[in-house]
């Protein structure tokens, strides 16, 4: 087996590529091990030590790593806790998978969230995969936006500006009731 490593815009953050399914769909993530615990995967990358945070997409693990730790002292092991775990044939995550999605939205703004939801699948969530991480809908207020980052978008110092400049700008350009875009905590 061979995994394929990418940098991505946080350099916290370590994009690893398998070469096989991680989820077949939608995302999960895990920002600390507690929250890992459902995943045979993600547990086994927070044991390796100096990992924050886990994330999965359709073909790749996002791993966040401690500050003061150097790529070099823990990639090799996460590297070889994803080949032990494909190796050993236990499922990416145990029982029902829910995660991943837009939040619901009930009221008036349908229609607009409706818009606000598809322009997030087309046009922001691919480019932003590519990067190893992944924005979802959280909710819609009075022309505010708030969206939910995941993986290396989460703490990625050109998260704002992604935010800012390049979805709101999108949103406002295609959806006139939309003024701005904020970021929340999950």
């Amino acid at each position: 087996m061979f995994i394929q490593t990418e940098s991505t815009p946080n350099p916290a953050t370590l994009k690893f590529l398998p070469g096989q399914t991680v989820l077949d769909l939608g995302t999960a993530d895990f920002p600390n091990a507690d929250a890992a615990a459902k995943s045979p995967l993600a547990r086994r990358i927070f044991a390796t030590g100096g990992v924050t945070g886990v994330f999965f997409g359709a073909d790749f693990v996002t791993v966040t790593k401690a500050d003061g730790i150097e790529w070099d002292h823990v990639k090799p092991a996460i590297l070889g806790a994803i080949m032990e775990h494909y190796q050993s044939g236990a499922a990416t995550i145990e029982g029902e998978t829910t995660g991943g999605g837009h939040k619901e939205h009930t009221g008036e703004d349908g229609d607009i969230v409706r818009q606000i939801k598809e322009l997030l699948d087309t046009r922001v969530r691919p480019a932003v995969a590519q990067d190893g991480g992944d924005i979802t809908f959280h909710g819609f207020d009075r022309g505010v936006v708030y969206l939910h980052m995941q993986g290396a978008c989460a703490g990625c110092p050109s998260s704002t500006l992604t935010l800012k400049m390049g979805i709101e700008n999108l949103l406002r350009h295609y959806i006139p009731e939309v003024l701005e875009v904020r970021p929340v905590a999950a």
